[in-house]
């Protein structure tokens, strides 16, 4: 099948990538479960090992034919050059971050992000020489503007922030960026390409943390990085694209190349492979490339329910006694960047903060019934988690404040589940952690 440029999202989403006539006609995706593949004879070798006959493989920490297609499918869905899938979303967050800033430099990102990740930026990059300027509104775009030095490498933003839903203005963010001669990184996990395509909206790279929404179905952990293509990696400001590079020349022939010389614009996706993939060898299974296509096929049947089940549950938190505030920007329907990014709605994910204290929060967590107490979100089973205790616990106290992260914030993740019955184990519980 050839690239489905004129297909919709829903017909891309079951056939972009895969062609079935190159694997004996198996109308599922097959998985190639095996560590390396045959390379015929010599002069075949070399022309593989050199990448001069695609959709030939080697072994697959370098590629494999049943993660290709993910790559290919995910590329097309977002409209972008190309596709790197990974073992982990944080791995997806760690390649891209060292890939734009190799050697050293600036990030500009906002503070209120996954704990991990943030976790990451204050205490593991700098090490390395790469360092956050972390600002509390990412939006506050003047301030964005006046952070940008000779070393800021990019923009890193979560499209919809985790756990407060807050939307971040990419087409405006992407303005300053590319004024600045710098790409707009945008995690989208939240929303997912069937919701938001940050490319759409001047983004540059995007990446996932696949093993949510993209996949549904929490078994497996995955990550991705897209390229939009459209970046000038070569305009001076980063020379590892530049540089030549001993393993795209040929010795023998005496020629030399460089990523940005030999790959054009894909020259950002092919040094995340060829780099970090390749060197590093966070490599994500055939099996679990398998798992992520199988739930990215049913991913808007997934999420028109889960967004229509959200907002009930969020208009239902916001009438409950027991409850401070809801965090959901998808309940005030005046909100301009609801309008302009999200129209089919912010996402299956919300957080509210509970009246009392911490031991309110516990006994709340013990009496749901529906609600899996896990720390992980855009599963098919709904979810509750305490963040500032849980998936965001790096985070110190001192940012928490800043953010509203306090130890009395639930995070709550809609499933499929009927929505009356969620509704009802959230009222059962709230009564009973208060009586």
């Amino acid at each position: 099948m050839e690239k489905l440029v004129d297909c919709k999202f829903n017909t891309k989403r079951i056939h972009a990538g895969y062609r079935p006539e190159e694997h004996q006609y198996a109308s599922s995706v097959p998985i190639y479960q095996t560590a390396a593949f045959g390379l015929t004879n010599t002069d075949v070798a070399n022309q593989i090992v050199t990448g001069q006959l695609p959709g030939r493989f080697d072994y697959s920490r370098d590629g494999n034919p049943t993660i290709q297609v993910l790559e290919e499918r995910i590329a097309e869905l977002e409209g972008g050059v190309g596709a790197v899938a990974v073992a982990s979303g944080m791995s997806a967050i760690s390649f891209t971050i060292l890939n734009v800033a190799d050697g050293g430099g600036r990030i500009i990102a906002p503070i209120n992000i996954y704990g991990s990740t943030l976790d990451e930026f204050r205490n593991f990059f700098p090490t390395y020489g790469i360092n956050f300027d972390l600002v509390d509104d990412i939006n506050d775009l003047k301030q964005v503007e006046q952070l940008i030095k000779p070393d800021t490498k990019a923009i890193y933003v979560e499209s919809v922030a985790n756990p407060s839903t807050e939307i971040a203005d990419l087409a405006a963010l992407a303005q300053i960026a590319h004024k600045a001669g710098i790409p707009l990184i945008v995690d989208n996990t939240f929303p997912t390409p069937y919701l938001l395509r940050p490319f759409e909206h001047g983004a540059d790279i995007v990446i996932y943390s696949s093993t949510k929404g993209i996949n549904g179905h929490g078994n497996t952990l995955s990550g991705l990085v897209v390229d939009h293509g459209k970046f000038n990696w070569a305009n001076g400001k980063f020379p590892q694209f530049t540089t030549e590079e001993f393993i795209l020349g040929d010795e023998e022939k005496k020629q030399t190349a460089s990523f940005s010389s030999r790959f054009g614009q894909k020259a950002f996706i092919k040094r995340i492979r060829m780099k970090y993939v390749r060197l590093l060898g966070s490599v994500l299974g055939p099996i679990d490339a398998y798992f992520v296509l199988l739930g990215l096929e049913t991913i808007a049947e997934r999420l028109d329910k889960q967004v229509a089940s959200a907002e009930k549950i969020a208009h239902f938190l916001v009438d409950s006694p027991y409850v401070k505030r809801v965090f959901y920007s998808g309940l005030n329907p005046e909100n301009k960047l609801v309008k302009k990014y999200l129209p089919n709605g912010v996402g299956s994910i919300l957080s509210f903060e509970l009246k009392g204290n911490e031991e309110n929060i516990a006994k709340l967590i013990k009496q749901t019934q529906i609600f899996s107490y896990l720390p992980n979100i855009g599963d098919a089973k709904s979810l509750i988690v305490n963040p500032a205790r849980t998936t965001h616990r790096e985070v110190p106290a001192k940012i928490r404040q800043r953010t509203g992260l306090n130890p009395q914030l639930i995070r709550l993740s809609i499933g499929l589940e009927d929505v009356s019955d969620l509704i009802a184990d959230l009222d059962q519980a709230l009564a009973a952690a208060f009586a």
